[in-house]
């Protein structure tokens, strides 16, 4: 994390991290002649969303095959709370049934997947961290250059990644509701009206109009979880200060109230979080069903 020989400061433990453990994806073509490079990827990012969406998915599984018509117990009643709850949200905004048959698990999807992926913020900050740089210490590596970031939906490439299959989504639905003619013309007669003059206007209005959605949709959720994180590595700075002085009791007993009021609202942000991208989903795909 620092040097050998000195305790990290503050600035250096944040840096250390907001770094991501980052592998560059490089390959030889068959002929052995050239190298492919498809850059570098945020592996951490990339392994947590993997594992996390893997769990989501199990996560509803599991609860379609403990399902009865008998009474519920706790654990089915949570989820189909849930569930009726993401598909009123489905009915109320997309009218095309066929459509929702999709859709509404979609949604709900995303809505498990991004709260447990905003859930890693909950661990304490230096846990999965502390042990990778264990585990690459023991390897015969440097552990100060072991970095590790935990919460996927902190890291920009994951929520933008996200929002771009929705604009994915919502490309498909409209060429698929309204048809590629319907959708082309609607794409140059909205939304000032269907003149030939304004046409251009018309255009350039719709391209930013998707490009904004897509960017302010993943921005949110990023900028929220972003900020939760910093946060809770500041709060963490504040027990690494602690000592057996006034000045360092009072830290001591900061960080526990600090780090006790934080997560507590912060529950309520990664809820909230979650149930927001699902419904600005839910949202753009009814849009791409709607004639303007």
């Amino acid at each position: 994390m620092a040097a050998e020989g000195h305790a990290p400061t503050a600035g250096e433990y944040i840096t250390h991290h907001l770094q991501h453990w980052q592998k560059n994806f490089a390959f030889q073509d068959v002929k052995q002649t050239n190298i492919v490079d498809f850059g570098v990827f945020n592996f951490d990012s990339l392994l947590y969303t993997v594992v996390l969406g893997a769990i989501a998915c199990f996560f509803l599984w599991r609860a379609a095959r403990k399902a009865h018509a008998g009474v519920p117990g706790r654990f089915q009643a949570a989820v189909e709370i849930l569930v009726e709850m993401v598909d009123n949200q489905a009915k109320a905004l997309i009218h095309n049934e066929s459509s929702r048959k999709l859709v509404g698990p979609l949604a709900l999807t995303v809505f498990v997947w991004i709260f447990f992926m905003n859930f890693m913020d909950m661990l304490p900050v230096d846990w999965l961290p502390k042990l990778w740089g264990n585990y690459v210490e023991a390897t015969g590596h440097d552990p100060h250059h072991a970095y590790m970031r935990v919460v996927p939906t902190a890291d920009l490439s994951t929520t933008l990644g996200m929002s771009t299959f929705v604009l994915l989504m919502c490309i498909f639905y409209n060429i698929k509701i309204k048809g590629l003619g319907g959708w082309g013309h609607e794409l140059i007669a909205a939304p000032f009206g269907d003149h030939w003059a304004l046409w251009p206007f018309n255009f350039l209005m719709q391209m930013i109009e998707f490009v904004a959605k897509t960017v302010s949709h993943g921005m949110r959720l990023f900028g929220n979880m972003f900020a939760g994180e910093l946060v809770f590595m500041l709060i963490a700075l504040m027990g690494g200060g602690w000592a057996l002085s006034g000045t360092g009791i009072g830290l001591a007993i900061g960080h526990v109230v600090a780090g006790t009021i934080w997560t507590l609202f912060h529950i309520l942000v990664i809820v909230l979080q979650a149930f927001i991208f699902m419904m600005l989903t839910l949202i753009y795909l009814g849009q791409a069903h709607d004639a303007h």
